[in-house]
């Protein structure tokens, strides 16, 4: 979100990683056990890893069959309520909470999001912010690979500056993608927010 220079349309469409790379093929809970079987602390470091999930099928929600349920957005800032975007319900409506952002303070964006089934590689959190229709910053946050648990897990950006000045006030639309490396859509979801000079 910080909106000092303007980008380039080109600059936000541009893939988010090299067209060389190739994503590691997917594989089963059961196949990443019986790999390396042998090798008795690689053994033990997928133990660990997978948990639970590597003596039953982990199924958070029998009614949906997606891997991977994002669940909630919070705005962290300190010594403030969470501000949260429940991703749960019906996201047209998001756009109509607009969060109030105090100019020039520091903030963290967290997703909440539950993993089942199997699992996930090479999570990502991809955020592009318009004004006016006009794209003026994007985020791209690896987020990393997660096994199946029965809770819910979270993941908290680094900091983040909001910008400052007479310029920078005024109202931002903001498209957020959750994705991972077989570029699999999680969720994508457009909400709003507006740089005021103070919190008011």
């Amino acid at each position: 979100m910080s909106t000092e220079k303007e980008m380039n349309p080109a600059e936000v469409e541009q893939e988010e990683h090299d067209s060389n790379y190739q994503p590691p093929p997917q594989k089963t809970i059961e196949e990443i056990m019986a790999a390396d079987a042998e090798d008795e602390s690689l053994r033990k470091y997928k133990e660990a890893l997978l948990g639970e999930a590597q003596a039953e099928k982990i199924i958070f929600d029998e009614s949906d069959s997606r891997k991977v349920i994002v669940k909630k957005l919070a705005l962290l800032v300190a010594d403030r309520d969470p501000m949260e975007l429940d991703l749960t319900g019906d996201l047209t409506k998001l756009k109509k909470n607009v969060f109030v952002i105090k100019e020039g303070i520091q903030y963290k964006i967290r997703i909440d999001f539950v993993v089942q089934r199997e699992i996930v590689h090479g999570l990502k959190y991809v955020q592009k912010t318009y004004r006016m229709g006009v794209p003026v910053d994007k985020m791209v946050q690896m987020v990393g690979s997660y096994p199946p648990k029965k809770e819910i897990q979270s993941y908290t950006t680094p900091f983040e500056e909001a910008p400052s000045g007479m310029m920078a006030r005024g109202t931002y639309s903001v498209t957020s993608l959750f994705t991972d490396d077989d570029k699999n859509e999680h969720l994508k979801w457009d909400w709003s927010f507006e740089i005021k000079k103070d919190w008011q």
